[in-house]
Parts: C-alpha cells; sequence; structure tokens
C-alpha cells in the first residue's frame, strides 16, 4: 500500500478547496466565519452541520459525526483513508511524494503503474473504435436498441474490440509494451502453437475499475451469435482479480454513501440502464457468485444492499449465497421484487424509469424473500408438505426477535398454510431451529475492518468531558496560550476523556503557526479535533475565559480527589474541601471578567 509523505498531504490539504468540496454534496450558508448547512449523513430540517473553510473540518452538533476534508471524502464516497488522498489528488491535480521504498517494492509498484496505463489506454482505444469505426455499427444499433443512452455509455466508457487478431497487440507494440505486459495485463491469449494474439475480439468492451476508476480489466460481449461464450471477462492476472470487484463501484460510490444503499444488479447493461433511470447507486455483480471480498466492497459502499437480481431461479439462488457470504456482517439485504423475465434493462426500457423506481422503493427485508420463497417452493396441498414448509419456515421466523416483523410474516405464512398465527407459532415452537442464514441485527455502519470508512455515529459525552471539552476549545481559539496552558498541567491527572487527552497531547505536539491535525490513523481523534475547532470559531475567546474553563478542569480534578480520600485518606478532606471552594470563588471571578472582557461597550 503507497505510504504518502506528510509534506505532500499537507500540501494537497492546502490546495483543496473545503467550501466548493463539501458544497457539492449540500448547499452551505455563510454564518460569521463558518458555513452552515443541513447535514449530508442524517435527515435534518434545521441546519446543524458546521464547516470551517479555514482549518478544513466539519462537525454537525445533530449526530456528532466530524472530521476534516479527508474524512468528509471517506464517509461521502465511501472510500478509505488512503483512497480519498488519491482521489483528491487527482481532482485538483497534487503530486504526491511517496515515503521510501525497498527497491523490490518500487519495482512491482512502476511494473504495476505501467500496466494500468496499458489498459487505460486500450479502455480509450475501444471506445473510439466503438463510436468511429464502420466495423462497430453492429454494436451501437444493439446497445441502441436496449434504449441505452450514448453519453451514459461514453461516461462508462463502453467500447468495442475489432474483430481482427492483433489490433490492440500491434498498436502497444509500437508504444514501447512487450508481449509480456500485454500478457500481464489479460489483453492477449496464446493458441497451442504460442501465438499471441488479441483476448477480447469483435466483442463490446465494459471496463472493470477500480474505486478509483482505473481500468483494471475488461468485460466483453460477444456480437455474433456464433461466438462464444457470451460474456468474456479479463483473465485473473497481475492487477485484476474478479473476486475483488463489482462492476461501477467507482461510478456509484458517492450517490451509495449519500444515501445510505447500494443496487446490485447481474449485468453490465442492467447497471448502465439504471443509471440511466436516476439509480446512480447502483453496481453489477459480474457473474452470480458473490465473494468475500466483494461483499467488504459493498459494505464499505453502503450499509444497506438492495438485491436487483432475476426473479428467475439462478437470480434466487444467487441472493441465497450471497445472505450466506453476508451473514455475520454488519449489513442489511433487502430484495428487488423484479417480475419474471424480466431484469432491470428490460424494465426500464419497456416501462420507463418510474417503474424500476417504484420497484426499487418497494424491496422487502431479506427475510420476507425468504418466507415467500419457501410458501413458493412448498406443496402446500398436502399435510406432509406443509410439514415440511414449517420445517422450512422455523430457522427463518424463529430466530426473530418479538418485533411487527415477526407477526407479520408469522400472519403472511399462516394464512398461506390455512392456519392461525398462534396454531402456526405453535408449530415453529416445536420445530427443530436452524440457524437463519441471513444477519437479522438493524442496518449500522459500515465493516470493521482496520482501514475501513466509518458511518456517522452520534457522540455521547458526560458532564465531566464537557469540562475537558469547553477546555481544550478555549485552547484552540487561541493557540499559543492554550499551548502554554496544557504544557503547565499534569495531562495525565487533569483528563480523564483518552481521546481528549490525546487532544491535548496533539495540541502541545504541534509547532506554533503550524495547523493542528489528527493522525490519518485515529478516527475518534479526528472526530473530536474537528468538533473542538468548530467550536472554538464559534465561541469568544479572552484569556479570563481560558483561566475559567481551567479553574473548572482543576475543579473536576479536585473533586475526583476528595472522593478518592473518602475512601482512602480521610485525613486529606480538609485541605481538599478548602482547595474545592477556593476554586469555586477564583472560577466566579475569571467568568466575571470573562463577561466584561467580551461585553459591547454601550453608546
Amino acid at each position: 500500500m503507497p505510504l504518502y509523505t506528510d509534506d505532500s498531504i499537507e500540501r494537497l490539504r492546502q490546495t483543496v478547496d473545503m467550501a466548493e468540496l463539501v458544497g457539492a454534496k449540500t448547499e452551505l450558508k455563510r454564518s460569521g466565519q463558518q458555513l452552515m448547512g443541513v447535514c449530508p449523513f442524517h435527515d435534518e430540517r434545521s441546519p446543524s452541520f458546521s464547516v470551517d473553510p479555514v482549518q478544513k473540518v466539519f462537525h454537525c452538533f445533530g449526530c456528532g459525526e466530524g472530521g476534516d476534508l479527508f474524512k468528509f471524502v471517506q464517509l461521502t464516497e465511501g472510500l478509505n483513508f488512503r483512497e480519498a488522498v488519491e482521489s483528491l489528488s487527482d481532482r485538483y491535480g497534487v503530486t504526491m511524494e511517496l515515503t521510501e521504498e525497498d527497491p523490490q517494492a518500487a519495482q512491482r509498484r512502476e511494473k504495476r503503474d505501467r500496466l494500468l496505463e496499458l489498459l487505460e489506454r486500450t479502455a480509450a482505444f475501444y471506445v473510439r473504435n466503438l463510436w468511429e469505426s464502420p466495423e462497430a455499427e453492429e454494436s451501437r444499433e444493439y446497445l441502441k436498441s436496449r434504449g441505452l443512452d450514448e453519453a451514459l455509455l461514453r461516461e462508462f466508457r463502453v467500447g468495442y474490440a475489432p474483430s481482427a487478431w492483433d489490433k490492440v497487440l500491434i498498436a502497444s507494440r509500437q508504444s514501447g509494451y512487450s508481449e509480456e505486459e500485454l500478457w500481464d495485463a489479460g489483453l492477449t491469449a496464446k493458441n497451442q502453437k504460442g501465438n499471441v494474439y488479441d483476448r477480447f475480439r469483435r466483442r463490446i468492451t465494459f471496463p472493470l475499475c477500480d474505486s478509483r476508476g482505473r481500468v483494471l480489466g475488461f468485460g466483453a460481449r460477444a456480437v455474433g451469435a456464433d461466438q462464444q461464450p457470451k460474456y468474456l471477462n479479463s483473465s485473473e492476472n497481475a492487477v485484476f482479480h474478479k473476486g475483488r470487484q463489482v462492476y461501477a463501484a467507482d461510478l456509484a460510490r458517492a450517490a451509495a454513501a449519500k444515501g445510505g444503499e447500494v443496487i446490485l444488479c447481474e449485468g453490465y447493461t442492467d447497471v448502465i440502464a439504471m443509471h440511466q433511470a436516476g439509480l446512480r447507486n447502483t453496481v453489477g455483480l459480474m457473474g452470480t457468485a458473490l465473494t468475500e471480498d466483494q461483499v467488504s466492497e459493498l459494505a464499505r459502499m453502503a450499509p444497506v444492499v438492495a438485491l436487483a437480481l432475476d426473479a428467475d431461479s439462478a437470480g434466487q439462488e444467487a441472493m441465497i449465497r450471497a445472505a450466506k457470504v453476508a451473514e455475520g456482517r454488519k449489513l442489511e439485504l433487502r430484495v428487488v421484487p423484479l417480475p419474471a423475465g424480466n431484469d432491470p434493462a428490460d424494465i426500464v426500457q419497456q416501462q420507463g424509469p418510474e417503474a424500476i423506481t417504484k420497484l426499487v422503493a418497494g424491496s422487502v427485508p431479506f427475510v420476507r424473500f425468504r418466507v415467500d420463497r419457501a410458501l413458493l417452493l412448498a406443496d402446500l396441498s398436502t399435510a406432509e408438505g406443509k410439514d415440511r414448509a414449517v420445517s422450512e419456515l422455523a430457522p427463518i421466523i424463529t430466530p426473530l426477535p418479538a418485533s411487527a416483523m415477526r407477526d407479520e410474516l408469522t400472519e403472511v405464512a399462516a394464512a398461506a398454510l390455512g392456519v392461525s398465527g398462534a396454531k402456526l407459532s405453535e408449530w415453529l415452537g416445536r420445530a427443530r431451529p436452524l440457524p437463519a442464514p441471513t444477519p437479522t441485527a438493524s442496518p449500522v455502519a459500515g465493516d470493521e475492518a482496520p482501514d475501513q470508512p466509518l458511518r456517522p455515529a452520534t457522540t455521547v459525552i458526560d458532564p465531566g468531558a464537557r469540562v475537558e471539552r469547553a477546555f481544550l476549545v478555549q485552547c484552540l481559539a487561541d493557540p499559543a496560550v492554550g499551548r502554554e496552558a496544557l504544557a503547565a498541567m499534569d495531562l495525565e491527572l487533569d483528563f480523564v476523556s483518552p481521546v481528549f487527552l490525546r487532544a491535548a497531547q496533539l495540541i502541545i505536539a504541534t509547532p506554533p503557526g503550524s495547523e493542528v491535525h489528527a493522525p490519518a490513523d485515529d478516527e475518534e481523534l479526528g472526530r473530536t479535533l474537528a468538533e473542538l475547532q468548530v467550536r472554538a470559531v464559534q465561541n469568544a475567546s479572552s484569556r479570563a475565559a481560558l483561566n475559567a474553563e481551567g479553574l473548572r478542569l482543576r475543579a473536576a480534578r479536585t473533586e475526583r480527589e476528595i472522593v478518592a480520600a473518602q475512601q482512602n485518606d480521610p485525613k486529606l478532606l480538609v485541605g481538599l474541601v478548602e482547595q474545592r471552594e477556593s476554586l469555586r470563588d477564583q472560577i466566579e471571578r475569571e467568568v466575571e471578567e470573562s463577561l466584561e472582557q467580551t461585553r459591547e461597550p454601550q453608546s
């Protein structure tokens, strides 16, 4: 994994326009030194989302989410930190410098970069060929017959590989690429005699990209009925691993992160048609087998996955396998009820965007799909068939907690079986329970693996920690004085909250005149520091206000010492109580002085 120098990350931070970056996701209005808007991470009517365009941090006072510009990209686009840095560097044209690499790692990176460059060039060649070559007329007509717009096809970089055996081979050689590189990029194949030729010929090509939109390989659809197989993917190679990506994740990521849901289809044209219908959070499965890596990719994009797979038996089996792979993850699966014999592209073309949008909006929890499927496949005309249906339903319904969902599913099944809900509940209770193949927990954010983007979470803070927060806010409002005050303290004793202690230590360690930034690997500190910086801008600062908050912090420590003395050393109590009273008097004086310093002069 590339590691970038602190200097280049800081240069990127200074280049990014925070107001422009955040303003693309939510409307912002000036409020003093800050910008305010409706939070993009939770539903609200009154703006509680604050952005500091100078410090380049954000904080929502409603849901508690916050961080710097990199965290904002992570959350809104479903990226990890490294990917967020690379995305912003591409967007703003900032060259990132790598930390020192060992020679072998540098050689591997350079080789990979050349292969990616070769794949990008090839994708561009295929695109030009689709729209300019007379040979591609049949492919253009096919795509048109599917109701797909040229503008969207160009956005997805759909192309055409010509029928000649060596177009890509010759052009790439002339550009300085070796046969070994063409092979490693998955662009060539060999016959039994060892002769090399283009892997993709007379096919419509669909680039398969990573999260940054870099081409890793191709999926290619045959044009003629005489061609087999109908779909041909890049072979596993140095850069492409079919089981790790989902189609169009780079184009759907932002919409999925914003909406909290990603739609999963089967085919390439299905995905493009869904995007054309306005469902920009749609990705493709690239086959019928969902892998662990693909589930991880989906979980990084959104906490809810809506399965819009074909309603035939293969599509339904794919849904069952998907649930097994997703089992135990913090991921909610839903099922889009597609009519039998129709895929999403058919519905968009024949019935219009409104039809598929309505179907997606009517998605049902995966557990409802399992109940409906079990009843559909059961023979309910005999007592034996009903008993088998109950055995199938027991591991689906029984593990559900007491809830409206459980009651509804019980009633649906009872009606199909021709018995009362109470009778079915009795039968389910007697059936041998089996583990349910899909999680029933409510959707929560993201994957817990390191370097995964986190979904917003509300921060809960106890009264003692509020004192620590208020003091640090004043320290950041006047960094020079704040750093001096912190340096004179015993931080380990004055701070109880681990995250506020780390924030205090970071403020001290930051050189004078430099901005305070949390390490990229400390998500909690980044979120906390953003909140402190936003509050610092909003609060009136003065030496007296800082002194007052510092005294409150010292008083909180004294209260803890009094509690400890009551249990361990009562002799200390008298002195500690006197100290507490003295601190209270000092706080009153400092608060009054603070008010005097901030009070507007009377005219």
